[in-house]
């Protein structure tokens, strides 16, 4: 499994058996479960399955071996069997080529010649003599072990070494290469019409514990179903527009880049955040509008959705009217002053502003096709997720964080809100279930970008239950109404308790 890793890294990440496989254990996964993963186990599920795969795969190995024993053939054919079904996981892959079974093919080769070798090394041990004898005329060695059962059996153990520091360099390589072949080359942001001034310094430098204004590019929240970053070659990659369109048309990279792009400050939320959960984060997006590009493509009158795909055949439905309705809807290329990040999309990611992630942010993007719902549908819709998806108003504590014990004396409430599309009007905070009052807010970045609040508090001893609520520019207010993510997004207050002693 180690040296088909990193066979696979040397040419597509993607097409380890190890990966293929769970990749096809996240797509038979039930929703339900999925969520739990996500908010239980947050960035750390990938490594945690990836994992489990292993751990189930060693265990099924180890019983191959104790058969092998007795039955090398069978031991052999069960083997490959199990590495083939890893081989059918990658062929089952959306965009699968036929290059991408030679780690397959690796490990075909390697794991039933391992098999081998440490089984002919076990029986030659065994012929030795493991009873005290020589095996030969029944003469025992001085502490009743054979030689030839001494040398044989160190040659067990040192072959069971060598097997494996060889597989943990090869599975260490395989990571140093994705991970050296994830960086970018020395490339700049394109010229940008308009540039918006800098972001004014937030909340965070004054007040201890509240999130940052802006998301740093390495903090920025990552859920997707990816096991490992797409490699893609920005020389050679595309964006199609097809459908129902006027004219077909295909962008390079240069293409993209050559163009005026704008700047736009915007929060993404992702539909399995719970309330005052971290899977949101904002940050300044550098693209080419959307509307701009659909335009010259000539949009249709029979469409009403734009069927994304990126470069690993993955898909999403974003509602077309929500692109054309005059929001700030881009084909992102950059991300706070940098060129896009590989693990947020390199070489471009669609960013639309009020519509949770699964429905208006797909990264690594090749192609956008014009279509209808009742014509093609995407991966988390074909999962019962909802087909319309804005982002609900929200609010969250950042300090004191829950359970927290603080001092008493003077401190502050503070966190961040978000009312995209609309924009943050009002923050207000609840002290153990008194009245309402009125926080103070952070710099506006404007209505698609979250906002910083506080609230001096003198706290006194003992246990007290903190609440947060927004309200929006319209005059909506946060609902109280408690709703899991599933299947358009959580909603409820924020409520948290802490101790000051």
């Amino acid at each position: 499994m180690s040296v088909a890793h990193l066979a696979a890294a040397l040419l597509t990440p993607a097409s380890s058996p190890a990966l293929a496989v769970s990749t096809a254990v996240i797509d038979a996964t039930p929703t339900p479960v999925k969520e739990w993963a996500v908010r239980e186990l947050g960035s750390a599920d990938k490594p945690i399955l990836i994992g489990s795969v292993l751990l189930v795969t060693i265990a099924f190995t180890a019983v191959i071996g104790v058969i092998a024993r007795r039955r090398l053939r069978i031991g052999v054919a069960l083997i490959a069997g199990l590495v083939l079904l890893a081989g059918a996981a990658v062929a089952r892959r959306p965009l699968f080529e036929p290059a991408d079974l030679i780690p397959t093919a690796v490990a075909l080769v390697v794991g039933p010649a391992t098999l081998v070798f440490l089984t002919r090394a076990l029986s030659t041990d065994k012929a030795g003599g493991t009873d005290g004898t020589n095996g030969t005329d029944g003469t025992a060695t001085a502490g009743g072990t054979p030689e030839g059962g001494t040398a044989s059996r160190r040659s067990v153990l040192l072959g069971f070494g060598a097997l494996t520091v060889l597989s943990a360099a090869a599975a260490v390589g395989g990571q140093v290469i994705v991970r050296s072949r994830t960086a970018l080359a020395n490339l700049t942001l394109p010229r940008v019409r308009d540039p918006l001034p800098a972001l004014p310094a937030g909340l965070e430098e004054t007040y201890d514990g509240i999130t940052r204004f802006t998301t740093r590019n390495r903090d920025f929240y990552r859920v997707d179903t990816k096991l490992t970053v797409p490699i893609v070659d920005q020389d050679s990659w595309t964006l199609t527009i097809d459908g129902d369109v006027e004219r077909e048309l295909t962008f390079s990279y240069d293409d993209l880049r050559e163009r005026e792009n704008v700047e736009h400050d915007i929060t993404l939320t992702c539909v399995s955040n719970e309330v005052g959960g971290k899977l949101v984060g904002a940050a300044r997006w550098t693209g080419v509008p959307l509307q701009e590009l659909l335009e010259e493509a000539g949009v249709g009158d029979r469409a009403d959705q734009i069927l994304s795909t990126d470069v690993e055949g993955f898909t999403i439905s974003t509602p077309l009217a929500a692109v054309l309705d005059g929001r700030n809807a881009m084909v992102a290329l950059g991300m706070n002053g940098e060129v896009l990040p590989r693990s947020h999309g390199f070489p471009a990611r669609l960013v639309v502003p009020g519509l949770y992630g699964y429905v208006g942010a797909t990264k690594w993007v090749t192609r956008l096709t014009l279509t209808r719902y009742d014509a093609a549908t995407a991966y988390w819709t074909d999962r019962d997720w909802a087909t319309d998806a804005p982002i609900k108003l929200s609010s969250r504590i950042d300090t004191p964080r829950p359970l927290s014990n603080i001092p008493a004396g003077r401190t502050v409430i503070g966190g961040v809100a978000w009312a995209q599309q609309h924009g943050v009007a009002e923050v207000e905070v609840r002290i153990d279930r008194g009245r309402w009052q009125r926080a103070e807010l952070g710099p506006d970045a404007g209505i698609d970008y979250w906002r910083q609040w506080y609230l001096p508090w003198d706290a006194e001893p003992g246990s007290h239950q903190l609440a947060v609520r927004v309200t929006d520019r319209d005059g909506t207010v946060q609902s109280a109404d408690r709703a899991t993510p599933f299947p358009d997004g959580s909603s409820g207050i924020q409520e948290v308790v802490v101790t000051v002693g």
